[in-house]
């Protein structure tokens, strides 16, 4: 990579922002971080007497587990190999796990055993609703639970000036949340439309199909969705596709 290759990345403010720009600089690219979610713990925990339970982040897990919640007899579901590696780290036994890490995939996993059962789901504010409907259209009496509010911080956007300006070879979007934050971050700052075309120019990654079509009804062309819904196949793939780009 004989030129820079700037490269925006949105995670929250703590070991997953600074592990992505630990694993940019490895790749040999410049990390831009521009934190787009910032947690707000609601202090509620799950229900004890569900059948089912299903904890679908890091810092979900993180949180009930600081609570000391005990899910009892419930079979335990995690949406992701990430989430479970999470749960068994604070000593919780991960019963299910679908083969594709989506809603879609949990949904599908469980379409079979959950009818008539007490299902507790336990997730952020803007957790998709294609979880909970298709467990209750397959039968499940879904309770939710939301443990954290996602916000935007106080004074993000310096990737969206970037972005407008034309300083950004790639930008990776981790969720649809932050499409949504960034966008609401560069129209804080006039900017928006400067912002979106800058990124038309830009290598555009997005974690997974749910991100990417947010992304593309908000006008942002997506260039790399990677096979798994994992941040470092992203990294790796957008990183990939920019820096032929770039050579001189």
């Amino acid at each position: 990579m004989s030129r820079e290759v700037r490269v925006a990345v949105f995670r929250p403010d703590d070991e997953r922002l600074r592990d992505a720009v630990e694993l940019l600089d490895s790749l040999g690219a410049t990390p831009v971080p521009d934190p787009m979610l910032e947690v707000e713990p609601t202090g509620r925990t799950p229900r004890t007497d569900a059948e089912y339970a299903v904890l679908t982040s890091k810092t979900g897990v993180e949180l009930v587990a600081d609570a000391g919640w005990d899910p009892g007899e419930a079979t335990l579901c995690a949406i992701g190999d990430s989430t479970a590696a999470v749960m068994r780290e604070h000593g919780y036994a991960v019963d299910v796990v679908p083969d594709e890490f989506t809603s879609t995939g949990l949904v599908e996993t469980l379409r079979g055993r959950v009818p008539g059962a007490r299902v507790e789901v336990a997730r952020s504010d803007h957790g998709s609703p294609v979880l909970t409907d298709g467990l209750e259209a397959a039968g499940g009496y879904v309770h939710e639970t939301v443990l954290y509010e996602l916000v935007r911080p106080p004074g993000s956007g310096d990737s969206a000036e970037m972005a407008a300006a034309g300083e950004l070879e790639a930008a990776l979007f981790s969720s649809s949340l932050t499409v949504d934050h960034f966008l609401d971050a560069a129209a804080e700052r006039g900017l928006r439309d400067e912002a979106v075309a800058g990124l038309d120019d830009a290598v555009v990654g997005a974690i997974g199909e749910p991100t990417r079509e947010t992304a593309e009804s908000r006008g942002i062309d997506v260039d790399v969705v990677p096979d798994a819904a994992d941040f470092e196949e992203l990294a790796c793939a957008a990183v990939e596709v920019a820096a032929p780009t770039y050579r001189e």
